[in-house]
């Protein structure tokens, strides 16, 4: 396939309009290389039944216990705002001998003294409480 420039002229300073295909073969025998080596290795032979994920909210059974510490440090069973951390240690102490035992949920304000929290764990330790865990917000989605 050839073109025709101007009237020609010196053969060393004409132009050369042909396309040339050799490039686009060489990266074309390449590729079909390159996909026919990894084909097999993405395409696995061990059929498996792989398990299913699915997200649950988990949520708060009747017979579990939730204890709230607020910013100030006081601390509420359910929404019933208690005296002290006795009065929690008793309470606890009552829950611990139930069969099955209750777990302790224990929500803590993010702005609160670490104090109050490890107050709180101290006296479901000293009831005896063996399961016990902590209340988050999961963090925003973007």
């Amino acid at each position: 396939m050839g073109m025709s420039v101007g009237a020609g002229g010196p053969p060393g300073k004409r132009v050369n309009s042909e396309i040339n295909t050799t490039p686009l073969v060489d990266v074309m025998l390449v590729l079909l290389i390159i996909f026919l080596i990894t084909i097999p290795v993405a395409v696995t032979s061990v059929q498996l039944q792989l398990p299913k994920q699915v997200n649950q909210l988990r949520t708060s059974k009747p017979e579990n216990i939730v204890v709230s510490v607020d910013r100030d440090g006081a601390i509420f069973w359910n929404d019933l705002q208690l005296p002290n951390a006795e009065a929690l240690f008793q309470r606890l102490k009552e829950e611990s001998v139930k069969t099955p035992q209750p777990e302790l949920h224990v929500r803590g304000d993010g702005g609160g003294r670490f104090e109050s929290v490890g107050r709180v764990i101290f006296a479901a330790q000293r009831a005896g409480i063996a399961k016990m865990a902590f209340i988050t917000e999961p963090p925003p989605r973007n």
